[in-house]
């Protein structure tokens, strides 16, 4: 008998963070929730997010989307179902839709793992993986120095071995960076976001700046669609710089790969419309010997690095992992590794879905 989608549903939620948050200073997430059942019982749970309002339209295209394509249908492998969607957006364009995806897709790769009794990553083709996470949280780029430091130095009591300050490519930069070199014991090593703050001749001097403290990189210097400005910095920057998290799917990260704009990856989960094409793009980045480092969820991206070699680092941001009832936690050496569980192992804590969940 052919098994088939019974049920399939995307839900809102707001989760208001506890104040500004992060280099874009956001106060709360708007979560698309897509929880799936299929004919013989087994579950998905997916999920993606929004940062800076604009969740409604998410959930309503996410629900539109399971409506055409997944309720009452025969199940397909996630990746089959991702094309499917994506070719339906032939003249819709990406913009929202691929966040939509983004919850189906992973609720579909969920359910596809549970189906197999397998974990994720094994689904994925993958086998577990343990692998470095860097401090990334609680810091931001009008931060006082003294609390930047404090944050680093919590970070290494973790076993954190390497941690990401925000800045801003100005003079009050310089004594920050410097003091967390300084502070942090060695064999830490310092990133550093900028959140498209820069101009080129800003990035230039910020990025020589931060080749005096050895930094591992340096992370979105300039918009995100700046592409020849990202190529020019790149062939002239003494640090490995970093972006990928504003670029929709494989065809807005190809222009970087081909330009050589970037060394460092950055996939978003939402942004680049979920497991299947972020898997995609640390294949492609494989081949071209790229690093991969996904924006936020190591929880999740843990399992694509299983079946991706290209993926070095997870960052620890904890933006919704106050929501799942079992995040993967870090060892005593600031590394994780998948569970072993069926399906990518994430539930909701008791009473969220009542607490955040939006009904207007």
């Amino acid at each position: 008998m052919m098994t088939e989608i019974t049920h399939a549903t995307a839900e809102l939620w707001v989760f208001p963070l506890p104040g500004p948050t992060g280099g874009s200073g956001i106060t709360a997430v708007d979560v698309i929730v897509v929880d799936l059942e299929a004919s013989d019982g087994t579950t998905g749970t997916g999920f993606s997010y929004v940062l800076g309002g604009g969740g409604r339209i998410v959930q309503a295209a996410t629900q539109d989307m399971l409506d055409r394509f997944v309720l009452g249908e025969r199940i397909l492998p996630p990746q089959a179902l991702w094309r499917r969607l994506a070719v339906s957006l032939n003249r819709l364009g990406r913009g929202v839709n691929y966040l939509a995806i983004s919850a189906i897709d992973v609720a579909m790769w969920d359910l596809h793992a549970k189906r197999l009794d397998m974990p994720l990553y094994a689904a994925l083709g993958g086998v577990p993986r343990k692998l470095p996470v860097y401090g990334s949280g609680g810091f931001g780029p009008e931060q006082e120095t003294g609390a930047a430091v404090d944050r680093a130095l919590e970070y290494a009591e973790m076993g954190c071995t390497a941690i990401k300050l925000r800045v801003a490519g100005a003079p009050a930069d310089l004594a920050r960076i410097q003091a967390v070199a300084d502070a942090v014991p060695d064999g830490v090593g310092i990133m550093a976001d900028a959140n498209e703050k820069c101009d080129l001749v800003r990035a230039q001097w910020l990025v020589n700046l931060l080749a005096d403290v050895n930094a591992l990189w340096i992370e979105e210097p300039l918009p995100a669609n700046d592409t020849n400005g990202f190529a020019i910095l790149a062939a002239n920057s003494p640090i490995p710089i970093a972006t990928g998290e504003h670029h929709q799917g494989v065809g807005e990260m190809s222009p970087l790969i081909a330009a050589r704009a970037a060394s460092i990856l950055q996939p978003d989960l939402a942004m680049m419309g979920g497991i299947t094409e972020s898997l995609r793009l640390a294949q492609i980045a494989e081949h071209f010997n790229l690093v991969v480092s996904p924006h936020f969820l190591p929880s999740l991206f843990i399992h694509v690095a299983g079946a991706a070699p290209s993926i070095k680092w997870m960052e620890d941001f904890p933006l919704l992992e106050p929501l799942f009832d079992n995040p993967v936690e870090m060892d005593a050496e600031g590394n994780i590794a998948p569970p072993d569980t069926p399906g990518h192992g994430i539930s909701w804590v008791d009473g969220a879905r009542d607490e955040f969940r939006s009904n207007t």
